[in-house]
């Protein structure tokens, strides 16, 4: 359901979560959660640059996240960055199987196989 904010054209208002975690932010508790807390809270609100912007600080701060690196191409992808999404399922694959974290590997796998036949040229 869209607010008459929304139609008009605003932004929704943030989530408390958001606002929390923008707030510990500043007060410089950064880490790879608190970014990817916050880029989860932003792609939920469909904020996708913000969201995008967030994760992208997560595995820069840690890349061997591999939740991050998962919602990270999540959010490439609902942006419509799809070649950016594929490379960040990509890296992700990599960590996770260097990590044996075998879950989060097949999933970003089916990801990046999803976007691959998107992108690949009509036979």
């Amino acid at each position: 359901m869209t607010t008459d904010r929304e139609a008009d054209g605003a932004k929704p208002a943030k989530s408390a979560a958001l606002v929390n975690f923008e707030r510990m932010l500043a007060v410089g508790k950064d880490s790879a959660l608190l970014r990817y807390s916050i880029g989860n809270e932003h792609l939920k609100a469909g904020n996708h640059d913000a969201a995008i912007d967030a994760l992208e600080h997560a595995v820069a701060l840690d890349a061997t996240y591999t939740a991050a690196w998962k919602l990270y191409g999540s959010a490439l992808e609902r942006a419509g960055r799809d070649a950016e999404a594929l490379d960040a399922y990509r890296r992700g694959i990599v960590v996770a199987r260097q990590r044996g974290d075998r879950q989060a590997e097949k999933e970003m796998g089916v990801f990046a196989r999803r976007i691959e036949r998107r992108l690949a040229p009509p036979a």
